[in-house]
């Protein structure tokens, strides 16, 4: 059942190069795949159909229709604990569809899981990290792989210009070889989105990516997913608490409450009537002089964990 604005479901219930051996947060232990054979604008990159997933024995979401199309830019928004890094997850494999059917890719989740640049929620590094920038780059690359790979050879020459243009690509090349611990919030997440590049992904799944960013960062950080999307034709699902960074870019915006899930354009997401009938109490969105969207509940009905702007514009 595939929900629309409007239409709400209501069953919801070192110096050197690293080479240690970490597996590939996207999945199984994979060679780096080749860029994907001609999807066009309207191929299904996610179809899900009625699905349902399920943590211990509890339903954290059921009947979540959704489609992303190659080379969308979607957001995952939503209160807190209605599953939103859960769908990142199924759509990876990582937790289980226990009813519904999906597609990922043209195939079952986790099929082609190579093909998917995931980066999950996380906290800063420690300041006292020393691995450099540039290796938690190559991870992305062979983290998965037993061995180290000789000077000189063809292996090694391959993961060396990849990690570079990847580098290049999210403009880190100036703080790449310093300590990752030594980096800033916004740095630091610049190079993790090369990390999840380097394999020349599909699809990219970033889990609260501006989390915990000044505002500066948040929009530069937008700006560069934007750009990548675009020169990389890569769809991209972002999961975030404010909309407001990524706004102008947004195609798709799935928002998922405990009533019910609607996707659609952001303009006709985000709007009170819609946001109203998934809260089931009256909801308001407001909009400031600079254009910023603003969610809030009525004083007798007060919505804690809708998505306000972290800052004030």
């Amino acid at each position: 059942m595939n929900r629309r604005a409007g239409e709400v479901a209501t069953d919801a219930a070192t110096g050197r190069d690293l080479d240690d051996v970490i597996p590939t947060a996207a999945g199984d232990p994979v060679a780096p795949p080749p860029r994907g054979q001609g999807m066009g604008p309207d191929q299904e990159t996610v179809w899900l159909s009625g699905t349902s997933a399920q943590l211990g024995g509890q339903t954290i979401w059921s009947d979540v229709s959704l489609t992303v199309h190659a080379g969308e830019f979607v957001a995952v928004l939503g209160p807190n604990g209605v599953g939103k890094s859960t769908l990142l997850k199924a759509i990876l494999g990582l937790v289980p569809i226990t009813a519904g059917q999906a597609r990922v890719l043209g195939a079952k989740p986790k099929v082609r899981n190579a093909a998917i640049g995931y980066l999950p929620q996380r906290r800063a590094f420690d300041p006292g990290v020393r691995i450099r920038g540039v290796d938690i780059v190559r991870l992305g690359w062979d983290g998965d792989w037993w061995g180290i790979p000789l000077p000189g050879t063809h292996r090694s020459r391959t993961t060396r210009q990849r990690v570079h243009q990847v580098i290049d690509l999210v403009g880190a090349r100036s703080y790449a070889h310093r300590p990752i611990g030594q980096c800033s919030g916004g740095e630091q997440q610049r190079l993790l989105i090369a990390q999840a590049l380097v394999r020349r992904p599909e699809l990219l799944l970033l889990d609260e990516p501006l989390d915990s960013l000044d505002v500066t960062s948040q929009t530069s950080i937008s700006a560069l997913i934007q750009s990548v999307r675009r020169s990389q034709g890569v769809a991209v699902m972002l999961v975030a608490h404010d909309v407001n960074p990524i706004l102008p870019y947004l195609d798709q915006v799935i928002y998922l409450s405990r009533r019910g899930v609607v996707m659609g354009p952001p303009e006709h997401v985000i709007t009170a009537d819609t946001l109203s009938t998934l809260y089931g109490t009256p909801i308001e969105v407001l909009r400031d002089h600079a254009g910023r969207l603003v969610v809030v509940g009525q004083h007798d009905h007060p919505v804690q964990q809708l998505p306000p702007p972290r800052h004030a514009p």
